[in-house]
């Protein structure tokens, strides 16, 4: 069974399953999650808790087994807890998940959760996973995207009994926030929860969260390609900032970029010989945020834009490695920054207005 993190308070209510599966990449919503259901489960009477934790190739499975199949010696009910931080048991953990799945399945006096990180596709079609799924009840976690980040941060304001001001000046308060904590969603609650320790409940000024909210946004390279195919040049630039002043590979960088313009005009080739976009887009692994993007930027990049933004990557790609290239900076970010520049401003290129009658 599968449910969405937003319907977990209402399940809970109408009663305690005997197996849970969180999975996700976001740890600060993995953790309330866990939080809630073992929360509930104590009211239940679930009073004691073993954890296990899957690391390296010896792990004793038979403990998770044996505590899975077992009464507790000092209580009537039990949370066993699993965590499997590299998402693959392994063949000897294939078995024995698919066996801790099927003692849970009417027990009631354990209640079992197994948390893992985020899954793709082949793991998630694995015989292990398919047994928590029909066993049991699981949980995608997906993050908080950046173009709904300020409603989060205003949603969680308003359980504390905090508001910003209403309209635009509300609205810049919360991207500026926003902005503060980009991919660090654990910062971002605990800048909030600051806020609450701060101030009064009412409404927040600007001042007031600028004053109190530190710059701990966690820059990735996956949200820096999201941001330059979605055309968003402001952000390319600060985040391009960011991964250097927190040390990032040059190398790294290159590649996310330099392989989203092979994938473009990969998919681009696939299309002019008659394939799909879909279809094409599936052939190359493009899914998820970066599906819709690549649909979005496609139609309007042509192929000799493309030729052009593959021979620019391969240019910086030589930089990168220490070459020097003509017409092109020597430092490597900077060689970067025009790259990724290059590929954003392309993808912020609107379509041509209709033509009037």
């Amino acid at each position: 069974m599968q449910l969405a993190p937003s319907q977990l308070t209402a399940h809970l209510q109408k009663g305690l399953k005997s197996l849970y599966t969180l999975h996700g990449d976001e740890p600060l919503l993995i953790q309330e999650a866990a939080d809630a259901i073992r929360t509930f489960a104590r009211t239940q009477g679930f009073t004691e808790r073993t954890s296990h934790t899957v690391a390296g190739a010896h792990f004793d499975w038979s403990e998770v087994l044996a505590a899975g199949g077992s009464l507790s010696l000092f209580a009537d009910k039990q949370i066993v807890e699993l965590r499997i931080p590299s998402g693959k048991p392994g063949k000897e953990g294939s078995s024995a998940i698919q066996l801790l799945a099927e003692q849970a399945r009417g027990n009631d006096s354990t209640l079992t959760l197994v948390m893992l990180p985020r899954l793709d596709k082949l793991t998630k079609g694995g015989a292990w996973f398919g047994a928590l799924e029909s066993f049991g009840v699981t949980l995608q976690v997906e993050p908080v995207e950046r173009n709904a980040l300020p409603q989060w941060i205003a949603q969680r304001l308003s359980s504390q009994g905090q508001r910003v001001a209403a309209g635009e000046d509300g609205q810049r308060t919360l991207q500026f926030f926003a902005d503060r904590v980009e991919g660090n969603l654990l910062a971002a609650h605990q800048e909030i929860q600051k806020l609450a320790l701060l101030y009064a409940p009412g409404e927040l000024t600007f001042d007031q969260i600028e004053s109190a909210v530190l710059n701990v946004a966690r820059y990735d390279v996956f949200k820096l390609s999201e941001a330059v195919l979605a055309g968003h040049t402001l952000r390319v630039q600060r985040m391009l900032d960011g991964l250097q002043a927190e040390g990032e590979a040059e190398v790294l960088v290159h590649y996310t970029v330099a392989e989203d313009i092979r994938a473009l005009k990969r998919v681009k080739d696939a299309m002019a010989q008659g394939k799909p976009m879909p279809m094409a887009l599936r052939e190359q692994r493009v899914w998820g945020p970066k599906e819709r993007l690549f649909e979005r930027v496609l139609p309007r990049l042509s192929e000799a834009t493309l030729a052009q933004l593959l021979q620019a990557a391969h240019q910086v790609d030589g930089i990168v490695k220490g070459l020097k290239q003509p017409d092109w900076p020597v430092d490597n970010w900077q060689a970067l920054q025009r790259l990724a520049m290059l590929l954003c401003r392309q993808c912020a290129v609107q379509a041509p207005p209709p033509r009037g009658r």
